[in-house]
């Protein structure tokens, strides 16, 4: 499989841009699963007034369904943030897009003034594309164990991390992650400044022994692409006797 990051820069509430913009860029790809920042349609910093006027269905509005036509006519995959606009509620979301079907995660650990905007989601879900396990986690998810750990226990293979990355501490966390969950993750994060906020781009992909496959920079628009063999996510031994999944002792982690 060959997976990819698309680091952007976007303008914030130029929803129609940005899309279009994005997706010059993914057409010029060679690539199965290609994972967009976090957020990448309407910018970050808005406000809840803003926030009513952007938000989206994942059916109907014009990001997913503009996605939908490029992944469907390229035999592709991928993997978005947007903000999502549900039953009256707000959700800072993920699609994951293929040729065939749609699904929306939700980000779950909300960052900073987010809390006043987003209502946080309940969950972690892993999907098979082309017999690959992919799971999502947006951006500060990844602060907390737990969430690479359970899209793991998931059967993930593949982690898609759509991101706004503003802390400087993700691009080395994520060895950390990959090799004790043994998974490719694929972060896709956004450069430019921004209403006083500056992003840090650094878009990268890890394999599951910690080595940079790709990586970008901090400020311009870029793209990388690598073939995986998503196998290599199977194999969670550590050592001939240790193994990351029947070695684990949940009894002893009981807060008691």
């Amino acid at each position: 499989m060959r997976i990819g990051y698309l680091q952007t820069r976007p303008r914030i509430m130029q929803i129609q841009r940005n899309v279009e913009d994005a997706v010059a860029l993914l057409d010029g790809l060679d690539a199965d699963l290609v994972v967009l920042p976090e957020l990448f349609n309407t910018g970050y910093a808005l406000t809840r007034q803003e926030l009513e006027v952007v938000a989206e269905q994942p059916r109907g509005g014009y990001t997913i369904d503009r996605l939908r036509m490029l992944c469907e006519s390229k035999g592709m995959a991928a993997v978005a943030g947007f903000a999502e606009r549900a039953e009256g509620k707000f959700y800072n979301s993920a699609a994951l897009i293929t040729p065939s079907k749609l699904e929306v995660h939700r980000k779950v650990h909300l960052f900073g003034r987010e809390k006043a905007l987003f209502e946080p989601g309940a969950r972690f879900a892993v999907h098979r594309y082309r017999r690959v396990a992919v799971g999502v986690m947006i951006c500060f998810d990844w602060f907390f164990p737990e969430s690479c750990r359970t899209l793991m226990l998931k059967g993930a293979q593949v982690i898609a991390h759509p991101a706004n990355l503003v802390l400087p501490f993700w691009p080395k966390a994520a060895f950390t992650r990959a090799i004790e969950n043994r998974v490719f993750i694929v972060t896709a994060s956004r450069v430019g400044d921004e209403r006083g906020i500056r992003f840090i781009g650094r878009s990268q992909i890890i394999s599951p022994k910690g080595t940079v496959l790709a990586s970008a920079g901090g400020r311009r628009v870029e793209w990388g692409v690598v073939e995986i063999d998503p196998s290599e996510a199977a194999d969670k031994s550590v050592t001939p006797h240790n193994h990351i999944i029947t070695d684990r002792r949940p009894d002893a982690y009981e807060l008691v």
